[in-house]
């Protein structure tokens, strides 16, 4: 075997283990960092005002901790009197100048995934640049009077590889629904770079 060959085949191997361990290491760090992250924010805060809470830190605690405080205050929230109270709060924040800029644009992202004004739903084909050639995207906004396009729909292109996009105006008859395919697949498509599969089901359709 010449020596080329032999180089060649290792760097064959190479790419084999790099396709196995890449997605494994870093999907291990992107769960540990976000671990992590939110297991310090309650010790950290307790830490500012309590230093000598600092030697009784357990990993793993303040994770447990967030998640018992997040479901405690979406259980409270349901009541009269606690929605009134976070009505009144929310309605601090969103005219306080400078803070309402970052606290609404946070919370209406969170409603867009999760929340009852959920956005990301709606995963359609829209043509941009050309007639041609269409991009994945989701309705987020079907009036903008607002804006003076009535006849406009609002369109968000996600980004492959990025967790960015970009927000079209476009006219209906520029979008093209995709009935078989889910909101999720649709995303994890465009992230990916329409290098993923659909859903086994999506396929048999």
């Amino acid at each position: 075997m010449r020596f080329q060959d032999r180089i060649k085949g290792l760097f064959q191997y190479f790419l084999q283990g790099l396709i196995i361990l890449a997605p494994i290491v870093i999907t291990i760090w992107a769960v540990t960092s976000l671990f992590n992250f939110i297991d310090r924010i309650l010790p950290d805060l307790l830490e500012n005002f309590f230093p000598q809470l600092s030697s009784y830190y357990v990993p793993g605690l303040g994770l447990i901790l967030a998640v018992i405080i997040i479901f405690f205050v979406g259980y409270i929230s349901s009541s009269f009197l606690v929605g009134k109270v976070v009505d009144l709060f929310d309605g601090l924040l969103q005219k306080t100048p400078g803070i309402k800029i970052i606290y609404s644009t946070v919370k209406d992202f969170f409603e867009a995934f999760a929340g009852n004004k959920r956005k990301f739903d709606k995963a359609v084909l829209v043509s941009i640049e050309a007639n041609d050639v269409w991009r994945v995207g989701f309705i987020t906004q079907q009036d903008l009077n607002e804006f003076g396009l009535s006849e406009y729909v609002a369109v968000y292109v996600p980004q492959s590889y990025a967790f960015a996009g970009h927000l079209y105006f476009v006219k209906p008859e520029r979008i093209k629904k995709i009935p078989d395919v889910g909101a999720a697949d649709a995303m994890k498509f465009a992230i990916s770079g329409g290098v993923t599969t659909l859903d086994d089901e999506v396929n048999t359709k």
